[in-house]
């Protein structure tokens, strides 16, 4: 979300009172306790590296700019006609005690929270930013996923144990996207590019689907504040194929030994796909009887209004998601229906704790060794846990969103905006439109408004405090 993290102080006045009134509302931790601290500052200054050495092993990690918290490091080279994919994740549990006050107020955090005055992180930062983040030049305990790919960048085998690791450089995804599109990237960085490109059409047959909706950012300058739309780069898509390849190997290692913890997405009923149908309809975007879903959603372009309406209609089918514990017989319903597979949540446990566990169960899995007493234990608990972080998340950063778009609209309350409608609810006369520049997406109100279509509204509310934006149809 953010493109740059401020200090609370830097705020304007009542920006300020609005984000502590949401943090509150959500219960928020401003800080970690005491005996947290502590806790990390110990674990910090005297872990146990493993005695595996794969520090000659030149990973890099790839980022948003600025990034502290660094959960992976990659490297790729090729294997006979095919690659080998190591994928270094950073070693939570080496800094961790089960049980212990870090555990205790992960467990009550769950995930780390983003806005763009502040980081709230599931760690202390004294791990989370420094002695278990991967950072460059710095020797680290990892767990090490090492995958072996064929020609199509289908995997043939994956293992993970631990080593220490040591990345040799931090990039930022902007800088290696320019590099490989200027041609001065590295032999390793291009290999990326051709596993991504790879693995995205491993997803394509698989049936899978992505959502290629533009994302609404916060930037923050000094007293300035903006907001933009912005698509995400070429790289990124590449370097989460990576992760995505991770987790399906995972969550395959899981299924096979019984145990483990899955990230699930219910597949799509026949009732719902034809409820978005009758949308297509209704935008005039034609979807043949013969073109299933993910490549209709393929053939969509954000940048024309009746899509745009059409990609938030299709975010529907994406709720359902969660996790399914297992422990003996595997879940009754294992897939990740986005995926067309079976996949698990297991490359940033710095940031989302249900990602310790499931590097656990694997890496006990691959050693031919039992899962430790303190994962089983957990395990039935962690559905409920991540599900009440994931909901806390959503709300905060989309509430942070709206105290912003409130801020950057206030002035111009009373002026009139043109805009797409991307939903509506006709029997109440209201929708939601987004709006270009400035990148917003703010509650409608009207009697002919028109789902994908543009309308003129003109701004009748703008309150920071409460970050509530209002538009009235013209």
């Amino acid at each position: 979300m953010p493109a740059r993290h401020i200090l609370v102080e830097e705020m304007p006045a009542d920006l300020r009172e609005g984000v502590e009134k949401l943090r509150t509302a959500l219960a928020v931790p401003a800080s970690f306790p005491d005996d947290v601290v502590a806790e990390a500052e110990r674990a910090a200054s005297g872990v146990a590296l493993p005695e595996r050495d794969l520090t000659d092993v030149p990973f890099v990690t790839i980022d948003p700019e600025g990034a502290r918290d660094l959960d992976q490091a990659v490297h790729l080279e090729r294997s006979g006609e095919g690659y080998l994919v190591r994928y270094a994740i950073a070693d939570v549990a080496a800094f961790v005690a089960p049980g212990g006050a870090i555990d205790a107020e992960a467990h009550r955090r769950g995930v780390t929270l983003y806005a763009p005055t502040m980081r709230t992180p599931l760690h202390p930062p004294v791990l989370s930013e420094g002695a278990a983040s991967l950072l460059p030049g710095e020797v680290r305990p990892a767990l090490v996923w090492e995958l072996t790919l064929d020609a199509s960048g289908a995997t043939t085998h994956a293992t993970v144990a631990r080593a220490r690791v040591r990345s040799t450089e931090q990039l930022s995804y902007a800088g290696v996207q320019q590099a490989l599109d200027d041609g001065s990237a590295s032999a390793m960085l291009g290999l990326l590019r051709e596993v991504g490109q790879a693995r995205e059409r491993l997803e394509i047959e698989r049936g899978g689907v992505s959502l290629n909706v533009p994302e609404q950012e916060v930037h923050a300058t000094g007293d300035v504040w903006e907001l933009a739309f912005r698509t995400p780069l070429p790289v990124e898509g590449w370097n989460a194929q990576i992760s995505l390849m991770t987790g399906m190997a995972a969550a395959a290692m899981m299924l096979q030994g019984r145990v483990g913890l899955l990230r699930t997405l219910p597949p799509a009923k026949d009732a719902d796909v034809e409820r978005l149908r009758a949308t297509a309809r209704a935008l005039r975007i034609a979807w043949p009887a013969s073109t299933g879903y993910p490549d209709f959603v393929r053939s969509l372009d954000p940048a024309v209004p009746a899509h745009a309406a059409m990609l938030n209609a299709c975010t529907t089918l994406f709720r359902g998601a969660g996790y399914a514990p297992f422990d003996g017989e595997a879940p009754e319903q294992p897939l990740h229906a986005a995926l067309a597979t079976p996949y698990a949540h297991c490359t940033a446990p710095l940031r989302r704790l249900a990602d310790r566990y499931a590097g656990e169960v694997c890496v006990a899995l691959c050693a031919g060794s039992e899962v430790p007493g303190w994962v089983r234990a957990e395990l039935p608990g962690l559905p409920e846990t991540m599900t009440d972080a994931d909901r806390r998340a959503k709300k905060y950063e989309r509430g942070i969103v709206a105290l912003v778009e409130a801020l950057v609209l206030r002035p111009r309350v009373g002026e009139t905006f043109t805009g797409t409608v991307l939903d509506l609810d006709s029997d109440r006369g209201q929708g939601r439109m987004q709006v270009q520049e400035p990148a917003i997406q703010a509650r409608v109100d009207g009697r002919q408004l028109r789902l994908g279509e543009e309308c003129s509204a003109r701004l009748v509310t703008a309150d920071v405090v409460d970050g509530v934006v209002r538009f009235e149809q013209v």
